[in-house]
C-alpha cells in the first residue's frame, strides 16, 4: 500500500513538473510573439514615417512657392497699376499657396521660356497653359481647372469665316501658345509670333497680319478694348477643340502634384475658385 501510495505521489510530482514547464514555455513563446509583434509595429510606423516625409516636396520645403508666369493674357493674368502680376490664374495659384501654408512669390517671363525654367527658376509655371502631349514630355500637369476654346480675332468686316478661309492667311499668334500650333498646322499659312498677344492684335489692326488665333477670354478683352475695329469670333465655327489649363510643375514630383490637386479640390469645395471666377472672368 505504501508503494503504491508513493508510486501515485511520483506521479502527480512529474505531471506538475510538466504542466509548469509547459506553462513557462507557453509564456515565453507569448513574449517572443508580444516582442516580434511589437517590433514589427514599430518598424511599420517608421516605414510610415519616412513616407510621410517622402510625401514633402523640395519645392515647398523652403516655405516658399516660387511661380512663373506671363502676364500678358487679361483676364489671366497681367501686369495690374502698381506693376505687379495680376489676374484669375495669379489669385488661383496665391489660394492654392495659402492652402499648402507656402508664400507665393510670382515672376513674369516669357511664355516661351516657362516649361524650361520650372525645376530651376521657378517651381511651378500657371499662365492659362493647355495641357499638350508635347508639354507633358517634359513636366507634369495639375488636374484642370479651367477649359477654354481658342478664337479668331478678324478686322472687322473681314470675310473669314471658316477653317478652310484660314488656309494661305497671315496669322498672328503669341509664341509657345496653343494658337501658335494651331497656326502652324494650317495649310500654307505665313505665322507672325509676339511675345506679347497685344502686339498680335496692334499688328491686326494696322493690316501687317489677317487675323489673331488666341484664347477666348483675352480675344474678348481685346474685342471690348478695340472696339468697332476687331471682332472674335469662336473658334468653334473654324472646328477647333476645346482645351484644358493646368498648373505645369517639375516632372516627376509626385507629391507636389498631390498636395497642389488636393488643394485646387479644396478651393473647389469652399467656394473660393467660384468667387475668383465672378471677380477676374465673368466681370470682363
Amino acid at each position: 500500500m505504501k508503494k503504491l501510495l508513493a508510486v501515485l505521489l511520483a506521479t502527480v510530482m512529474t505531471m506538475s513538473l510538466l504542466t509548469a514547464c509547459g506553462s513557462s514555455k507557453t509564456a515565453e513563446t507569448t513574449k517572443e510573439t508580444e516582442a516580434a509583434g511589437t517590433t514589427e509595429a514599430a518598424e511599420k510606423t517608421e516605414e510610415a514615417t519616412e513616407t510621410t516625409e517622402a510625401a514633402v516636396s523640395e519645392a515647398l520645403s523652403d516655405g516658399v512657392l516660387t511661380v512663373g508666369t506671363n502676364a500678358e493674357f487679361p483676364p489671366f493674368e497681367y501686369v495690374d497699376d502698381n506693376g505687379e502680376p495680376d489676374g484669375f490664374d495669379i489669385a488661383l495659384i496665391k489660394a492654392v499657396g495659402e492652402k499648402l501654408g507656402v508664400t507665393v512669390e510670382v515672376e513674369n517671363m516669357e511664355f516661351a521660356s516657362l516649361i524650361s525654367s520650372i525645376g530651376s527658376k521657378i517651381d511651378v509655371a500657371i499662365a492659362g497653359m493647355t495641357v499638350t502631349d508635347e508639354r507633358k514630355e517634359s513636366v507634369d500637369f495639375s488636374d484642370s481647372y479651367y477649359e477654354a476654346v481658342q478664337y479668331v480675332i478678324l478686322p472687322e468686316g473681314s470675310e473669314i469665316a471658316t477653317a478652310d478661309d484660314l488656309k494661305n492667311k497671315a496669322i498672328g499668334v503669341q509664341l509657345g501658345t496653343t494658337g501658335d500650333f494651331i497656326a502652324s498646322d494650317i495649310e500654307g499659312a505665313t505665322v507672325s509670333r509676339y511675345n506679347k498677344a497685344v502686339d498680335a492684335v496692334n499688328d491686326l489692326i494696322n493690316g501687317r497680319v489677317e487675323c489673331v488665333i488666341i484664347d477666348k477670354n483675352p480675344a474678348l478683352v481685346f474685342e471690348g478694348k478695340f472696339e468697332g475695329q476687331i471682332t472674335a469670333v469662336d473658334g468653334a465655327q473654324f472646328d477647333f477643340e476645346p482645351e484644358q489649363y493646368a498648373i505645369a510643375m517639375p516632372k516627376g514630383d509626385a507629391a507636389l502634384v498631390e498636395q497642389v490637386n488636393k488643394a485646387l479640390e479644396e478651393i473647389k469645395a469652399d467656394g473660393t475658385f467660384d468667387e475668383l471666377v465672378k471677380t477676374y472672368i465673368e466681370a470682363e
